[in-house]
Formats: structure tokens, sequence, C-alpha cells
């Protein structure tokens, strides 16, 4: 989904403040360095927290959805399995899992931003899935389950954002029992060359625009493409993971390439 700078970095972009503490340049005029501490990457998600959502579906087309749907299909879930949703945002993603589609017996969502978390479980309230969910409040690399503890995981548009990737991957595979699966969603750049054009213009001029207007915060919609570019391509990205401990690594892009969703087994 289209997620400000780490919609979801929920969770953790670096180790400099602790998860809840608030910079005070988190709406400054300019787009967000992108190595802000993560006190003030939180402070943009709660900032811009109320019309989250709503930006995701415009913005995205509505193909933010199809996406999820795609990650949940990534885990082969046979039913009643427990997972982890990191970077978890207002639990869009946890919710899909935890769907009698998903089959989720039980899914934990972290994420760092207080609002997000807030909003998620008012949703979570509202909707009543079929599976449980837990949302908490965490840092990505210091996530609050034991050894082996969950049989699948996702992150959906949120580690990018994460300072010490490997860090946090390793993290994902501790608490993954040996065999569980992991779905990663990310923003990506379109191969054919049309497109490609065309959706630059739209990421850096069109995007930032929108979301400005529409979240009312100056700086949060111009810090996506930033931390879109500086992500490692496909397979860099793959090599993280393989370093991080996983194996059965892959890469599918969806939507001429504007998403990949990778996948790898503890």
């Amino acid at each position: 989904m289209l997620d400000p700078g780490g919609k979801r970095s929920g969770a953790g972009a670096g180790r400099d403040r602790a998860p809840g503490d608030r910079g005070e340049a988190a709406n400054a005029a300019g787009p967000l360095p992108l190595d802000r501490p993560p006190g003030e990457i939180a402070g943009m998600f709660d900032a811009i927290a109320r019309r989250y959502d709503l930006l995701n579906r415009l913005l995205s087309a509505g193909r933010d959805r199809a996406w999820r749907a795609r990650a949940v299909d990534a885990l082969g879930l046979q039913g009643g399995e427990r997972v982890l949703d990191l970077c978890t945002g207002t639990a869009d993603l946890a919710l899909a899992l935890a769907s009698p589609r998903g089959g989720a017996g039980c899914v934990v969502g972290v994420d760092f931003s207080a609002e997000m978390l807030r909003l998620g479980r008012v949703k979570t309230a509202r909707r009543r899935p079929a599976g449980a969910v837990r949302l908490l409040r965490a840092d990505a690399e210091r996530i609050p389950l034991c050894d082996a503890a969950v049989d699948g995981a996702t992150i959906g548009f949120g580690i990018r954002n994460v300072r010490d990737r490997i860090g946090a991957l390793a993290e994902v595979r501790r608490v993954l029992r040996p065999g569980g699966r992991l779905a990663i969603l990310e923003f990506g750049e379109p191969g054919p060359a049309p497109v490609r054009a065309m959706y630059r213009w739209y990421f850096h001029h069109l995007l930032p625009l929108v979301g400005r207007l529409g979240s009312r915060h100056r700086s949060a919609y111009a810090y996506l493409p930033a931390s879109v570019g500086a992500f490692p391509a496909p397979p860099a990205f793959c090599e993280l993971l393989g370093r991080a401990g996983f194996t059965d690594v892959r890469v599918d892009p969806l939507t001429f390439g504007i998403v990949y969703l990778y996948s790898a087994r503890a």
C-alpha cells in the first residue's frame, strides 16, 4: 500500500531513540531525510494516521488489496497458524491474514506508531475477524516474541524504512519456526520503459501533491519516493534475505513491477 515513507516503517527505522519518542521536525517543510531517528518517523505516521487508509485506496487505485492478497497466499497457510505481521500499521494485512480466506488462527501485528495501532484496534473490533489479532507496539529489530513462536510472517511496505535491515530480517528468522514462510511486499520500479516513465512522473510529482493535500502533512508523501529510491534492487534485497538466514528466496513483480513480492523460507 502506498505508505508514506514507511507506513509502516512500522516498528523501527533505527535505534537512536525509543520507539515512541517524537522528533520536533516530523512535519518540517521539506521531505524527511532518510536517516531520521525512528521517533520522528513514528511521529509522522501518528500525524497522518486518520487519513492513511483512505489515501492508500486512492493513491494505489485500489490495488493495495490485491497486493496484500498475494502476500497472504504466498504463506500457504492451511488454517489455524500463528503469524507475525511486522510493520502492521493500521492492521490491514493482519486482518487479511486473519480472515476466512487467510486462515491464520492468530496474528500478532507489530508497529511503532501508537496512533496507527490505535486505529488498527478500532478496525479489528469492528470487523471481528475469524482469527485472533493482537497488536503490539515494538521495534522491528527487537520483536517481543520467543524463538520459533510463529508459523509465518509478513512485512507490508515497511522493511525499506528499517535502518538495520539484516538485523530486522534476522529477528524475523528467529521468531519463525523452521520451515516457516516469510512474505514481504515492497515498492520498486516498473520494468517496461513507457510504464516506468509514467510511474516516475506520478510517484515524484502527483503522489506527493495528492498525499500532502489529503493528509495535510507537508513531508510524509515526499518521503515515500525518496525511501523507495534508496531501497536495494530486487537481486540485492534477495541477497540480504539469504544473509539473514532465509532459503528458497524468490521475487515476483506485481502490477508491472510497481510492487515486488519477496518470499522465503526460514
